[in-house]
């Protein structure tokens, strides 16, 4: 990585410390996840560990010391894995502890091995420690065995943190606000997504299997220079697009039905994640275009509502508001849509919140409520907006509908006075028609 595309990394380790006080940090990075036997799944950093480093290799921590007394600097301190260069023969290049400082602007870096052993005496005389306590029960127990290292030395003046405070609450709630480097990632990984259902549109036709579109994706992806998809794919054929996380991908996609696809793809550990529905054979049919559009109006509702000052939710129900009727008017549901919001029947058909932050994890970090209130959206939030409506067989869903299931999904930036839509795949039904007769 650039030296230039590094400052962002270390100006969050620099925000962390002013808040942290005199405390110290520990933040490890992730352990490398057996595929089988000696086969190993695509190594990927743990998201808080790579926000605040961009660090790529596993066996890596990173500690953060504020300063104990007036005049001292804080540090950021990288402890890694040594050069070995027999390993890299088999494995590939490592930094080592020094080619890490360097390359990465850490204040001093270590061994790996020498972590334990340091552990408590960066610990000591500081009032604080920030950990993320209970989310990993061998970091927990290697904290407290370096806890009571400290305390082993109480008689020689030595004193333990007397406070653990929460490190994720403070990292999520950073990370809720995108900085500028994360919104041009993030503008990256969302053209390189929608080119990817753009070539999936495009490539469809009455007869492929779902895999198949799958591997359209996954070729543009990567041609384009993403590192991969961001989640597994849903390409979804028919009625199973209304099992909402239906991931198999192994049926044949037919004639008269719809497609909806679910992906994105991840760059530089950020992802995107966009849905599309379309018809396989190229063209809706009336009662498709009937229900799509009432999910492409209940987006717009949504897309609307999202701007500074305005709670989470509201572009929620914005959303169900539209759909709701569109239900009535469908002869799904029948009364006021005052009542029937009132009463939640809507869920039958829509049972899913509107969106979710998007950034590091797809799903990404940062409480959605702020004590007892919806956190208010504010410029440089990320959000997904992802309506739909899922109309699977039973009583009272007319056969002509039957079997629909529909979700669009973009990903939205919120602005100083509105929102900005990053993801461009066609979604209009003129659009998305013209693209699969291929006169765009």
């Amino acid at each position: 990585m650039h030296p230039s595309h590094l400052a962002p990394y270390a100006a969050r380790r620099t925000r962390l410390l002013a808040d942290m006080g005199a405390g110290l940090a520990i933040i490890p990075t992730a352990p490398e996840r057996p595929r089988n036997r000696d086969n190993y799944h695509p190594y990927r950093a743990d998201s808080y560990f790579w926000y605040l480093t961009a660090f790529p290799e596993p066996e890596a921590v990173l500690v953060l010391a504020g300063p104990r007394h007036p005049g001292e600097a804080p540090q950021s301190i990288l402890f890694c894995r040594d050069k070995d260069e027999e390993q890299e023969i088999w494995q590939g290049f490592r930094y080592g502890p020094e080619g890490a400082r360097t390359a990465f602007g850490f204040d001093a870096a270590y061994s790996i091995n020498e972590l334990d052993a340091r552990l408590p005496e960066l610990m000591a005389d500081r009032p604080t420690l920030w950990h993320s306590l209970g989310h990993d029960s061998a970091w927990d127990e290697r904290i407290a065995t370096a806890l009571n290292g400290v305390r082993a030395q109480a008689r020689a003046g030595k004193r333990a943190p007397e406070e653990i405070r929460d490190l994720r609450s403070r990292l999520d709630a950073m990370r809720r606000v995108k900085d500028h480097h994360e919104i041009a990632v993030m503008g990256k990984a969302a053209a390189i997504g929608s080119a990817g259902h753009l070539r999936a549109m495009r490539a469809c036709r009455p007869g492929m299997m779902e895999y198949q579109l799958e591997a359209e994706l996954s070729y543009e992806f990567r041609r384009l220079g993403a590192d991969g998809h961001s989640f597994n794919p849903i390409v979804a054929g028919g009625r199973n697009a209304c099992t909402l996380h239906y991931d198999s991908n192994h049926q044949a996609l037919k004639d008269g039905d719809l497609v909806l696809i679910d992906a994105g793809c991840e760059v530089e550990g950020y992802a995107s994640d966009i849905t599309r529905t379309f018809p396989v054979s190229g063209r809706f049919t009336s009662v498709q275009k009937d229900v799509y559009e009432i999910v492409l109006a209940s987006q717009a509702a949504a897309i609307a509502a999202s701007r500074p000052g305005v709670p989470f939710m509201t572009p929620h129900e914005a959303t169900v508001r539209v759909l709701t009727q569109g239900m009535v008017d469908l002869g799904l549901l029948q009364g006021s849509v005052d009542g029937l919001l009132e009463n939640g029947d809507y869920k039958r058909f829509y049972m899913h919140r509107t969106g979710h932050w998007v950034g590091l994890d797809v799903h990404d970090a940062g409480p959605y409520k702020d004590g007892d209130s919806w956190t208010l959206l504010q410029p440089g939030m990320t959000v997904t907006v992802e309506p739909g409506l899922y109309l699977r067989p039973g009583p009272g869903v007319p056969e002509a509908l039957a079997g629909i299931g529909i979700r669009i999904e973009d990903d939205i930036l919120i602005t100083a006075d509105g929102c900005a839509v990053y993801t461009t795949a066609p979604k209009t039904v003129a659009d998305i028609e013209a693209v699969m007769r291929h006169d765009a």
